[in-house]
C-alpha cells in the first residue's frame, strides 16, 4: 500500500478526519440500542424505512389507550452532521424519558451523515423524515403506529446541538412550503448548532457543506439571512441554552433573531448554570432532570 494513503488531509477533531486516499475515520462510533420494548422504560421502539436513503425510530409509551392518540415529536439528532444517529445510545438517552414523562409518541430521523454526504443532503433528508410524517395524518399513512396512536393536531419538533439547527430548518421548510396534514405547535432547540463570522469557527462548516455560501449568505448556518424564516411553521419555540457551551452565544443571538423576524409565535429562552455542550446527553445530575423537566413542561402546556 502507498505510505501516502496514510496522510490525513483534513482533521476535524472531535467528529472525523479524513485521509488521502478519501477513507473517513470517526474518532468516535456510537453504539446501537435494539429495537423493542425496554422493560426498565416502558417505551417501546420500532425501526422503519421512509426511503432508501432515510430511515427512522419511532417511540412509544408500552401503555396506551386504545383510540387516544397522543402528541408527537419529530426528533433530530446531534453530532456535528457527521456523527450519531437515530438508533444510538445517545438519542435513547435523551428521547426515551420525553416519550415515557410526556407520553408522547416521537419519531426520530436518521439523515445520512457529512462528510460522505455533504450538507444539505442531511437537511434534505430530514425534510423527506417530516414529508413523510404528515403522509400519516389522515389516518391511512405507511405506518400503523403513527396512523393508530399520533396526533397530527399536537406536533412538536426538536434536536439538540446540529439537530437543532436542522429542526429549524425543517419548520421553516413546512411554514414556506405550507405542509399539508401536520399542526406543529412547538419546537425545541436545544444548545442548537449555528455558523458564526468567525474564520476559525467555519473550518468544519467549508468542509462539511463546501457549497455553502458566505455566513452571511447562508440560511442553514446563518438563520438571520432566511428570507422565508418569518414564515417558520411553529406556534412557539423554547431555546435552551448551557452557560458553560462554547456554542451558547449562537444559541441567545437565535432567541434575539427570532423575536425580532416578524415570526408571529412566541419564543422563550432557558439557560443552564454551570454545564457545557449537550451535557444531558452524556451524565446524568440535578441539572439533566431540570432540563428534562423543563422540556416536558413545554411539551405540555397547552395541550
Amino acid at each position: 500500500m502507498d505510505s501516502s494513503s496514510n496522510e490525513v488531509i483534513r482533521d476535524c477533531p472531535p467528529f472525523f478526519k479524513v485521509y488521502k486516499d478519501g477513507r473517513v475515520e470517526r474518532y468516535f462510533v456510537t453504539q446501537p440500542v435494539p429495537a423493542g420494548l425496554d422493560p426498565t422504560t416502558g417505551v417501546q421502539t420500532k425501526d422503519v424505512v421512509i426511503s432508501p436513503a432515510v430511515k427512522a425510530r419511532i417511540f412509544m409509551p408500552q401503555s396506551t389507550t386504545p383510540g387516544q392518540k397522543l402528541p408527537l415529536l419529530v426528533h433530530y439528532h446531534g453530532g456535528g452532521f457527521s456523527i450519531g444517529s437515530a438508533f444510538d445510545t445517545f438519542t435513547y438517552k435523551v428521547t426515551a424519558p420525553l416519550v415515557k414523562q410526556a407520553n408522547i409518541v416521537l419519531v426520530s430521523i436518521d439523515y445520512r451523515l457529512a462528510p460522505e454526504h455533504p450538507l444539505p443532503i442531511a437537511h434534505d433528508d430530514s425534510w423527506v423524515g417530516l414529508q413523510w410524517v404528515a403522509s400519516h395524518a389522515n389516518g391511512q399513512g405507511p405506518e400503523p403506529w403513527l396512523n393508530d396512536n399520533a396526533d397530527p393536531s399536537r406536533v412538536f419538533l426538536a434536536g439538540e446541538s446540529a439537530g437543532a439547527n436542522i429542526a429549524h430548518f425543517v419548520a421553516v421548510q413546512a411554514g414556506a412550503t405550507k405542509l399539508v396534514g401536520l399542526k406543529i405547535i412547538g419546537m425545541l432547540i436545544v444548545h442548537p448548532y449555528f455558523g458564526t463570522r468567525e474564520p476559525s469557527d467555519n473550518e468544519l462548516d467549508k468542509y462539511v457543506c463546501p457549497t455553502s455560501s458566505e455566513f452571511d449568505n447562508d440560511p442553514i448556518v446563518n438563520p438571520a439571512a432566511d428570507p422565508k424564516l418569518n414564515e417558520m411553521a411553529c406556534e412557539r419555540v423554547i431555546v435552551l441554552v448551557a452557560e458553560e457551551d462554547g456554542f451558547r452565544n449562537r444559541g441567545e443571538a437565535y432567541y434575539e433573531t427570532l423575536a425580532k423576524s416578524g415570526w408571529r409565535g412566541k419564543v422563550e429562552f432557558f439557560e443552564t448554570k454551570g454545564e457545557g455542550h449537550c451535557f444531558h446527553v452524556v451524565i446524568d445530575n440535578h441539572n439533566t432532570e431540570v432540563l428534562k423537566n423543563k422540556m416536558v413542561d413545554f411539551i405540555n402546556k397547552d395541550i
